[in-house]
């Protein structure tokens, strides 16, 4: 699980052992701003699905919920609203990952610079195999609050225990 930022102080060796691991059918777990971390490891990118592209948004806004069946949406209502800071990613193509949640994009301001999705898709939250592995992000995550929110614990759990093939 990684709740990390920047370039991490590891070896090619154990960047190898690290793509190794999941690709022989373990998990792995994204949150927030794991896709602010290894711009530099262009394999840590495909492995985790996208990259950080600014946070045009940090208010509340509604997620829609596209995937209910999934061990971390399931407890899910269809849309829901949730205050905190909102990536879109660079990168990024659903057809590499199955979107689980996505930002309605009328519960935001389009117009702000920092916007630089046309395609107005801003995926939250998804999962993809890698190898024989799992690999599980959300962009969840930043406010203190969010963590003390049941809805997101229970996102997070649900996700691990998938994440782990349980």
């Amino acid at each position: 699980m990684f709740y990390t930022t920047g370039e991490l102080p590891i070896s090619d060796e154990q960047k190898a052992a690290f793509l190794d691991f999941i690709k022989s059918g373990k998990g792995f777990v994204g949150i927030h701003s794991a896709t602010d971390t290894f711009y530099k490891w262009p394999e840590y990118g495909e492995l985790i699905g996208g990259y950080f592209d600014q946070h045009p948004w940090h208010q509340e806004v509604t997620v829609a919920v596209e995937d209910q069946r999934h061990p971390a949406t399931r407890h899910l209502e269809k849309q829901f609203k949730i205050t905190d800071e909102i990536y879109q990613f660079k990168d990024f193509s659903r057809s590499r990952v199955n979107v689980l949640l996505r930002l309605d994009a009328s519960s935001v301001d389009l117009n702000k610079p920092a916007v630089h999705r046309t395609d107005k898709d801003f995926a939250v939250a998804w999962w993809r195999k890698y190898g024989k592995g799992r690999v599980f992000y959300t962009a969840l995550g930043h406010r203190p609050e969010v963590w003390q929110d049941e809805r997101f614990q229970q996102h997070l759990l649900g996700a691990v225990r998938w994440a782990m093939g349980l």
